[in-house]
C-alpha cells in the first residue's frame, strides 16, 4: 500500500484581491512549505472565471477534432516552440538525459502559442524564441476567430496568475520583488494545449503507453489547467509515483528547473508524468493546458545569496536561453541533454 501523499491546496485570493498583510503572510508561508516539500501546489482564489476556462476547453476541443493532415500544416521546426505537435513526435523523458528512453515516444498531441517579439518592440529579441504564433485559419466546422479569442483570453489570465505567484514567491523567499521582475519583464512564456486521446481504433491493450514521459518543467513556474480525470502522476520523496487530480475549481502549479537552481534546491522541481487510464483497450480522454512562465531569454539565473548554505552553491550560473534550448532540443529533436541535473538520478531511482 502506498504511503499517503497529497498536493497542498492554497487559496491565493489575498494576493488577487486586497487582502490584509496577515492574510498575505499566511499565503506566502503556505506556498513556501509546499515549494520546499512537494514542488506542486493546487491553488484556489486565482481569479480566472469559469467561463474563461470553459472557453479554452471548447476551443481546444474544436481544434483537436480536426483532421490530422490539417493540423500537421501548423507544425513548426523543432527549434520553434510554437504550433502543432502530432502524437509520437516527442519524448519528454529525453530532457532528463536518459538515453535508454530514446525510442519511447509520447502519444499526446499539442498546440503551442507564446509571447511574440512584437510584444516588446523596444527590445531586439530573437525571433526564433519569441516567434509569431501560427494561428489556424477557419474551416467549415472550425471558427478560427472564436479559437483565437478564447485562447488569447485564457493566456492573459494565466499570465496574470503566474506573475501573482512570483509576487508570493518573493515574499516567501524574503527577497525584493525586483529580483523576480528583473528576470521576467519580457518572459518567453508559452501556453501548451494538450490532448491525450489517441485516434479511434488505436490498439493499446496489453501495453503501457506513455501519454507524457517523466520529466521536470524547464522554467520558473507552470500554471496548469487539467481535466479532473486520472493521469497526472507526481514522484514523491518516497520514490513512488502518486496520482494527482486537481480539486474542483483549482489550478495546479509546479516549479521548474530554473527555480530549483535559483533557490539552490531549497525549492523543488518535481518529476511528473502522464499515464491516462486504459479501459477495455481504449485510452480515456484527458486534456490540459500548461502555461510556462520561463523567464527572460537573456536573464542569468544565479543562486539567490540567501539560499546558499554551508555546502555552497549546487549549480553554476546559467542563462534562461541556454537552459531552455538544451531541454527543447532533447524533447523535440532527440538531441542528448548534457546539462540535466539531479532530476535524472531521481528518475533512475523511481520505483515503477
Amino acid at each position: 500500500m502506498k504511503p499517503h501523499f497529497s498536493v497542498p491546496l492554497v487559496d491565493i485570493s489575498a494576493y488577487v484581491t486586497a487582502g490584509s498583510d496577515d492574510a498575505r503572510r499566511a499565503v506566502a508561508m503556505q506556498l513556501e512549505h509546499a515549494c520546499r516539500t512537494v514542488g506542486f501546489i493546487q491553488i484556489l482564489g486565482h481569479g480566472i472565471a469559469a467561463a474563461t476556462i470553459d472557453g479554452l476547453a471548447a476551443a481546444m476541443d474544436a481544434f483537436f477534432a480536426q483532421p490530422l493532415e490539417w493540423k500537421q500544416s501548423y507544425r513548426m521546426p523543432p527549434e520553434i516552440n510554437r504550433g502543432y505537435t502530432p502524437p509520437h513526435s516527442e519524448s519528454l523523458a529525453l530532457t532528463l538525459g536518459l538515453d535508454s528512453v530514446a525510442s519511447l515516444k509520447d502519444y499526446f498531441e499539442a498546440f503551442n502559442i507564446g509571447v511574440p517579439a512584437d510584444t516588446h518592440p523596444e527590445l531586439d529579441l530573437p525571433r526564433d524564441v519569441y516567434a509569431r504564433n501560427p494561428w489556424p485559419v477557419g474551416r467549415a466546422d472550425f471558427d478560427a476567430q472564436d479559437f483565437r479569442r478564447a485562447v488569447d483570453a485564457y493566456f492573459v489570465e494565466a499570465a496574470r496568475v503566474a506573475r501573482t505567484l512570483c509576487r508570493i514567491f518573493a515574499a516567501a523567499l524574503a527577497v525584493d520583488q525586483e529580483l523576480f521582475t528583473s528576470v521576467t519583464d519580457h518572459s518567453a512564456d508559452v501556453l501548451r494545449m494538450i490532448n491525450y486521446a489517441l485516434p479511434p481504433g488505436s490498439v493499446v491493450e496489453g501495453i503501457d503507453p506513455s501519454g507524457m514521459g517523466a520529466h521536470t518543467d524547464y522554467g520558473l513556474v507552470t500554471v496548469l489547467w487539467a481535466d479532473r480525470v486520472p493521469g497526472l502522476q507526481v514522484l514523491g520523496p518516497d520514490g513512488l509515483w502518486h496520482d494527482v487530480q486537481p480539486a474542483e475549481g483549482a489550478l495546479l502549479v509546479n516549479l521548474g528547473d530554473l527555480t530549483a537552481r535559483w533557490t539552490n534546491d531549497r525549492w523543488l522541481s518535481t518529476l511528473h508524468r502522464v499515464k491516462p487510464p486504459v479501459i477495455d483497450g481504449v485510452i480515456q480522454r484527458r486534456r490540459s493546458a500548461a502555461y510556462f512562465h520561463d523567464g527572460n531569454i537573456d536573464a542569468l539565473i544565479s543562486t539567490i545569496p540567501t539560499c546558499v548554505g554551508p555546502d555552497g552553491r549546487h549549480y553554476p550560473p546559467i542563462s534562461v536561453g541556454e537552459h531552455l534550448s538544451a531541454k527543447l532540443a532533447s524533447s523535440r529533436a532527440g538531441k542528448p541533454n548534457t546539462i540535466a541535473g539531479p532530476e535524472a538520478e531521481r528518475a533512475r531511482a523511481a520505483k515503477g
